[in-house]
């Protein structure tokens, strides 16, 4: 997983520099794809459930799942989320950013920078002894307290051999319920968060999920393993 992670995170970190203005968001799966090969892996997402790309590529109002098309062309001031997996010797990482197309409104630069600071609010009870909700939990005030709300219908989870394993990790809620965490464990936290309505529809392609108000969304997603100290993160790319 830790071979796989740094796959993941260097993608997404050199994704900074690739996104920009007349791109497609196929062009952006491609250079996932080509990049995930190149390295001896196998991208996760690729035909899993049905899902016909190696990335999720979704930009402004588009919370998750949007798949890639040579007609859909970032465009200054866009935001655009990218949630990439890699998978070696069966063992699977899994993150996502978003990004700024050019420049971007002073909104989306405030949603972009609370998504990731409520990841890393949520980072803080990733250790031994802390229970699952306390993760929850810290996500949820860190997203409210800059304004923003935070998805529901979707939520982190467990990832090992699998893309999606138990636990469930939802963004929000009450702390101290659900297991204590413990050495070993290894989590995909990533919080989801929309400047309007958490509320949420599926599109009729029956993947890409849209804010119903149509505002802004962004997504900040790194896999986390629990350890006896510090949480290790396997993707973050820097």
């Amino acid at each position: 997983m830790r071979e796989s992670g740094k796959v993941t995170g260097f993608i997404l970190k050199e994704l900074e520099n690739f996104i920009k203005p007349g791109l497609s968001t196929a062009d952006v799966d491609r250079f996932v794809d080509s990049t995930i090969r190149k390295h001896g892996m196998i991208p996760t997402f690729k035909g899993y459930g049905g899902f016909p790309a190696s990335a999720c590529v979704s930009i402004n109002e588009e919370v998750v799942h949007g798949i890639p098309d040579k007609k859909r062309i970032l465009k200054e001031g866009d935001i655009v989320s990218v949630d990439v997996g890699s998978t070696y010797k069966g063992y699977v990482s899994d993150a996502a950013r978003t990004y700024p197309v050019g420049q971007v409104s002073e909104t989306a630069s405030k949603l972009m920078k609370a998504t990731k600071d409520s990841f890393f609010a949520g980072l803080e009870f990733c250790k031994v002894g802390y229970r699952l909700s306390d993760i929850s939990h810290a996500i949820q005030v860190k997203a409210e307290s800059e304004g923003f709300s935070v998805i529901r219908d979707f939520v982190g989870h467990g990832v090992g051999q699998q893309m999606h394993e138990d636990p469930q990790i939802p963004n929000y809620g009450k702390p101290g319920r659900g297991p204590r965490l413990a050495r070993g464990m290894v989590f995909a936290i990533e919080p989801m968060i929309c400047e309007g309505t958490y509320d949420v529809r599926t599109l009729s392609n029956d993947w890409t999920v849209v804010t119903l108000d149509g505002k802004l969304s962004a997504h900040y997603e790194n896999t986390v393993v629990i350890t006896e100290g510090e949480p290790e993160l396997l993707t973050l790319g820097e």
